[in-house]
């Protein structure tokens, strides 16, 4: 399809009152599902990430990476085991998880935005003691329930021009190390950064009335409509933590939670720079 020149200057001229919106404020992209292991998505993301910080939109990216954790555990012959769908981490497990999340992933995020174009320096939790954690359950072993969060590493950042890139292990006072949840880590991160808005990217539409119905997606919630939904159970399985990530977000101050489709290719910016929006945003 060709776009003409002046389809071209509409498309700008319709996002300019988004990109005065998010002009020098913080968004938060928790990157993950589909659109991190899928190289078209992956690359997709990245060019939105750095089309949003070339317009003056402060962009922290947050990952995990299970997948990839798994993988190499399997390469090492090491059988992953879940419960409630946790990671069971002993001290092995979490060695590896430090290695892939903050060394292989975490790098190679950095260095796939430089190519687009971008600038991203890589952080992890353990940076500066960004995230300190503690035990969440004995029986998971190094799986942590974060407990302070030091925005300190980040907003340094942020002001010499960079993206934040960050991964999400964590650590505690005796300088164990934790893999913690990245919904969590992203929601706790933008609260006290309070952040303009914090995008969550699954492989789902959004919030649906009816799972298998993609045209009852429900565009907006409440964050008092959320537990209304979950006992109804329209906000069910793997949805419910995430839902009640979005809704904590807003709690510790972000303004606006999207839950997104990132296996759509640049779901950020039509999201942020469109007036129809793709997913489910969560508000006070």
């Amino acid at each position: 399809m060709t776009i003409s020149n002046h389809e071209r200057a509409s498309v700008l001229v319709h996002a300019l009152p988004y990109i005065k919106k998010y002009n020098g404020k913080i968004v938060v992209v928790k990157y993950g599902g589909n659109a991190m292991t899928n190289e078209t998505l992956k690359s997709s993301v990245m060019k939105d990430i750095v089309l949003l910080a070339l317009i003056g939109v402060k962009v922290v990216l947050v990952h995990g990476g299970g997948p990839e954790i798994s993988e190499t555990l399997e390469k090492l012959g090491k059988e992953s085991v879940f419960k409630n769908g946790l990671r069971v981490t002993d001290k092995e497990t979490v060695d590896v998880v430090q290695m892939v999340l903050a060394g292989k992933v975490n790098k190679s995020l950095v260095n796939l935005i430089g190519v687009k174009g971008g600038k991203a320096i890589g952080l992890s939790g353990l940076d500066g003691h960004m995230l300190k954690a503690k035990v969440k359950d004995s029986e998971l072993g190094y799986v942590g329930e974060i407990t302070k969060v030091s925005t300190a590493p980040i907003t340094d950042v942020l002001e010499k021009g960079y993206i934040p890139v960050v991964s999400t292990v964590a650590c505690d006072d005796e300088g164990n190390v934790y893999n913690v949840n990245a919904d969590t880590a992203a929601a706790k991160i933008a609260g006290e950064l309070k952040a303009e808005s914090l995008i969550s990217m699954t492989d789902i539409s959004g919030i649906l009335k009816d799972k298998n119905d993609p045209n009852t997606l429900i565009s907006k919630i409440k964050v008092g409509e959320a537990k209304d939904l979950i006992e109804k159970g329209i906000i069910a399985g793997g949805m419910i933590p995430k839902t009640e990530c979005c809704v904590n977000a807003v709690k510790w101050g972000v303004k606006r939670v999207f839950i997104i489709d990132g296996r759509i290719p640049h779901s950020i910016i039509i999201e942020m720079l469109t007036d129809e929006g793709i997913g489910t945003m969560f508000e006070e």
